[in-house]
């Protein structure tokens, strides 16, 4: 396939944008309007041939046409140069703003769910997480509590504020999850699920992609490209730690993933030191050098009782923790310029 990009002048007209637009869907191709503080853009996909340039640079309107050199069309910075912002629930992630996700691995019940989010919330974090399905090795280990896991959660949004994230699992879950999350998270395990991609794209909620436990970088852009063929351009990138040969973590947290990734895509990148090293002693000084590199924001596992926890206990820290590494955001977020 080889994309192209039609950049339209500063002052076109919506007139002129959608001349572009039918000409591109006239040809059998898909049109791709990109909105930068300066000018628009529409990128082209679908077209196994090459197109003429000439042909829509005649175009009133038209600034000029340039064929687009990476596989990942719409998620490359090529084709939109000015970083993506997301909002939700009044909160914007990415850009100069530095965002904490918090909360425990599993939703395991509603006091335990209640009692984090409201430490989560009095720390400073802005997102609840907590997993209502959660993809485990063993088939004998805790899976989450489903539809009651969802509605645990959004008794804590309606009692903190906090918008949440959690996870979907497969396509039959979708639906569900995208009723009651504000940002739908795909897991490791799922990074190349293209079927359920294709259909978190088709949805209108944020979506939060992780990096396969072995995947490379060009790899998980091309998973966010399947995301946002289907219209939706609302994608966080994640971080999570990659298998290595070490000993000393769980994975290898790979930081310099995020400047690559910020040259490469105008996509957010958050950091998850909780997967990414699976140890608690570990996860503080590993989220204040994301931070210092460069994150966008980053997700941590807090539970008030991590020896207890059904699911990841020994990675997750506990509230007091977290009010601690807050402070610490804070005073890194200054000296380069974030908003916490």
């Amino acid at each position: 396939m080889r994309a192209m990009l039609i950049v339209m002048t500063p002052g076109a007209t919506d007139e002129e944008i959608g001349r572009v637009e039918r000409r591109i869907e006239s040809l059998g191709f898909r049109a791709h309007r990109l909105a930068g503080s300066q000018r628009t853009a529409i990128g082209i996909t679908g077209n196994e041939r090459a197109v003429e340039a000439a042909e829509f640079e005649a175009l009133p309107g038209v600034s000029h046409a340039v064929p687009v050199t990476r596989p990942f069309h719409l998620v490359s910075r090529e084709t939109h140069p000015d970083d993506t912002i997301i909002e939700v629930a009044g909160r914007r992630l990415g850009g100069s703003h530095f965002t904490v996700i918090a909360g425990p691995c599993a939703v395991e019940t509603l006091e335990q769910t209640l009692a984090v989010a409201r430490r989560v919330q009095s720390a400073g974090a802005h997102v609840l997480r907590g997993g209502a399905w959660k993809p485990r090795t063993s088939p004998y280990s805790f899976q989450g509590l489903g539809r009651d896991g969802l509605k645990i959660l959004d008794r804590a949004r309606r009692e903190t504020g906090l918008p949440i994230i959690t996870e979907a699992m497969d396509t039959e879950t979708v639906e569900m999850v995208a009723e009651y999350a504000d940002i739908i998270q795909i897991g490791a395990r799922n990074m190349q699920n293209y079927s359920l991609l294709k259909r978190v794209g088709r949805t209108k909620r944020p979506v939060m992609l992780k990096r396969g436990m072995s995947a490379t970088l060009d790899e998980l852009l091309m998973s966010a490209e399947y995301i946002a063929a289907e219209g939706n351009r609302q994608i966080l990138l994640c971080e999570r730690g990659v298998r290595t040969f070490s000993s000393h973590a769980r994975n290898t947290l790979d930081l310099a993933a995020v400047p690559a990734v910020q040259a490469l895509s105008h996509l957010p990148i958050f950091v998850d030191p909780s997967h990414g090293t699976g140890r608690r002693d570990k996860v503080l000084p590993l989220a204040r050098a994301a931070a210092a590199v460069g994150a966008h924001g980053i997700m941590v596992e807090v539970h008030d009782q991590p020896e207890r926890a059904l699911s990841d206990g020994p990675q997750a820290i506990v509230p007091d923790q977290l009010e601690s590494l807050m402070r610490d955001l804070r005073a890194i977020a200054a000296l380069l310029d974030r908003t916490l």
